[in-house]
């Protein structure tokens, strides 16, 4: 078995609040983002993203680990991906951001990439 990657860069940009919340994992410690990939990854692959936010004027770099793999052919017909949570560096500061955007969304129960 080989020991996970470190420092891949992947460049992420969501536009739409709905896309936003189909994407974001608030169940994860940090918060995370469901990121579609064909990439191969490996769980505890650490990752850099490089998130483009909805009105965001800036890129918001976001030291990331992945935490879950979504095959292709996932059941559910499900997005190939990976999810990542935010680093604890981060501080909340991602997931408060998101958040923010988020609002009331939050509460829906709307389908999203990973539940």
């Amino acid at each position: 078995m080989t020991a996970p990657t470190r420092g891949r860069i992947l460049t992420l940009a969501i536009r739409e609040k709905s896309a936003l919340f189909a994407a974001y994992m608030p169940f994860l410690s940090n918060g995370g983002l469901f990121i579609p990939t064909e990439k191969p990854f490996r769980l505890g692959d650490e990752v850099f993203v490089l998130l483009s936010l909805l009105d965001e004027p800036e890129r918001i770099p976001v030291p990331c680990q992945v935490v879950w793999i979504t095959p292709a052919r996932a059941q559910g017909n499900r997005a190939r991906g990976i999810g990542v949570q935010f680093n604890a560096n981060d501080k909340g500061a991602t997931r408060r951001l998101i958040e923010n955007q988020l609002g009331g969304m939050l509460q829906s129960t709307g389908r999203t990439h990973t539940l």
